[in-house]
């Protein structure tokens, strides 16, 4: 595997000669089922940085060097990776600091979990035998934990537990997949949207502890009133999003349709025909199940539809199957026993409290186990 260490730089004169010498010397030398190779991102360095580039590719072979025009970190990512794919026939790219805050030592340690089957794989400082350095300020510990959580919590994904890391490796795949989505992307949110998009589409994403080391020379280039804002306006923005237009926001859509339908059955078999609620609801429930599996398959998830008419058949049984057992326990049983408890006059608003609870019941078990998701293609 072609595996590529993008290193981009602005004014990193200082300290690209020493990550460079660790990383050709000590590091590749242990590396032996991959071929191994270096690309500097210089965006016009005004320090000179580009030229002690130039002298270390007379040193070593290996190493190239794209140059452009300073947009942003995120913007020297994409370019990079588009030149290290049509021109070094990357398999695997890096992500990396020039400024030695990442430890080059853990770079094996990457590989072996890409060998694993991880799509891409982050270094985490804030998991088990991963740190952030102890002589920080506490008010700068504070905002590096505080803001990793908030960005957690906001997009609701807790598996993953450092979203704001730049140390990691990943696939081909899973730039040339998630591209078209970056370019907006130029400073450091890049690495948050970055990673939400390939985790948003199903790549396995792996995690390596590490532990964060502050530079020693050179300039941070992190402004953090802005980083602080572009950051919050994407997850906010992403979660909204997620949840209007995403498999959650059509699924409440579909079940909108199955809930009239639902309702429609109920009352015309309880005010017509004098149904008792509990059975009324059972046969309306047949009936938005028949149609909600259907929509779901179409629309929702649309990217795991089921096509073969066997596995149809199958899937809708089990579709039953497990609906059925909300429907009957969480929904008919909230009105059963409201209905004891209380009387059958508000046998309506009993139906809604159960449909409430049946709702977050079936979103979990259509997304886990009915159409469960496919990894991406080219994988």
């Amino acid at each position: 595997m072609n595996v590529v260490i993008i290193i981009p730089t602005y004014n990193e004169k200082d300290n690209i000669e020493k990550l460079v010498t660790v990383l050709e010397e000590e590091i590749f030398p242990q590396i032996k089922n991959h071929d191994m190779s270096i690309l500097i991102a210089d965006d016009n360095s005004p320090d000179g940085t580009a030229d002690e580039v130039k002298k270390l590719m007379k040193k070593w072979k290996n190493i190239s060097l794209n140059q452009g025009e300073r947009k942003g970190l995120g913007a020297a990512y994409v370019r990079a990776m588009d030149y290290a794919i049509e021109k070094l026939n990357a398999d695997a790219m890096f992500e990396m600091d020039a400024d030695l805050s990442h430890d080059p030592k853990k770079v094996p340690a990457f590989l072996k979990k890409i060998e694993e089957g991880f799509d891409m794989v982050v270094g985490t400082r804030y998991s088990e035998g991963g740190s952030i350095p102890s002589n920080w300020p506490l008010q700068r510990k504070l905002f590096s934990i505080l803001g990793n959580l908030t960005v957690r919590t906001i997009l609701m994904r807790f598996g993953i537990h450092d979203w704001t890391g730049g140390f990691r490796v990943l696939k081909k795949e899973v730039f040339l997949k998630e591209k078209e989505e970056l370019t907006n992307f130029k400073g450091y949110t890049f690495q948050v949207s970055f990673l939400h998009k390939a985790a948003r589409d199903g790549f396995r994403i792996g995690e390596v502890p590490i532990n964060f080391t502050d530079r020693t020379l050179g300039r941070s280039k992190i402004v953090p009133r802005e980083y602080i804002v572009d950051l919050l306006t994407y997850v906010i923005t992403a979660r909204i999003k997620e949840v209007i237009f995403g498999k959650f926001g059509k699924f409440l859509v579909v079940g909108g349709f199955g809930f009239v339908i639902n309702a429609v059955i109920l009352r015309v078999l309880v005010e017509y025909f004098r149904w008792n609620p509990a059975p009324a609801n059972l046969v309306g429930a047949a009936f938005a199940i028949f149609s909600n599996f259907n929509f779901n398959n179409l629309w929702t998830f649309r990217h795991e539809k089921i096509h073969s008419f066997g596995i149809y058949l199958w899937k809708l049984t089990h579709f039953y199957a497990t609906s059925s057992l909300g429907v009957i326990f969480i929904q008919t049983g909230t009105i059963f026993i409201l209905n004891y408890l209380l009387g059958k006059q508000h046998y309506f608003i009993y139906f809604l409290i159960g449909t409430f609870f049946l709702l977050i019941w079936n979103f979990t078990i259509y997304n886990r186990f009915i159409w469960k998701q496919k990894p991406p293609q080219g994988k």
